[in-house]
């Protein structure tokens, strides 16, 4: 990867054939290597400032010191076109799937006020049925 980033800096492409931030956020797994690329995303290339997505505070932490590193591995994958800087935020967190609510049918023991018939009746019913 690093070979095709030198590469792609030299060639002299029309302009708008690949934009930066495509440069950026394809350098950044090579850059970083897999296990960060794995638990990051590049989100974005604003004004020079590449914008990598984390999963939580403490790895922003830690990228944060290897801020320096990062920008000068990025450099060397992504030649003249890498970002000026790396912004690291927290992912926002996805609510999980919630289950449909149950829709209960209705039940014409439901309608029996006294509890001790109610499930009687219903005991009954199950023995009739199996």
């Amino acid at each position: 990867m690093e070979r095709a980033g030198k590469l792609l800096a030299k060639i002299k492409l029309p302009p708008g054939t690949v934009s930066p931030e495509a440069v950026a956020k394809a350098a950044w797994p090579a850059a970083v290597g897999a296990r960060i690329a794995a638990r990051t995303q590049a989100a974005a290339l604003i004004g020079g400032t590449l914008v990598v997505e984390v999963e939580d505070l403490v790895w922003q932490r830690q990228l944060f010191t290897l801020k320096g590193q990062i920008l000068k591995r990025l450099e060397e994958v992504a030649g003249a076109g890498a970002p000026k800087d790396v912004e690291f935020r927290v992912r926002a967190q996805r609510r999980p799937v919630q289950a449909a609510p149950s829709i209960r049918t209705a039940d014409e023991a439901d309608g029996i006020a006294d509890p001790q018939l109610r499930v009687l009746y219903r005991q009954q019913r199950r023995k009739r049925t199996a």
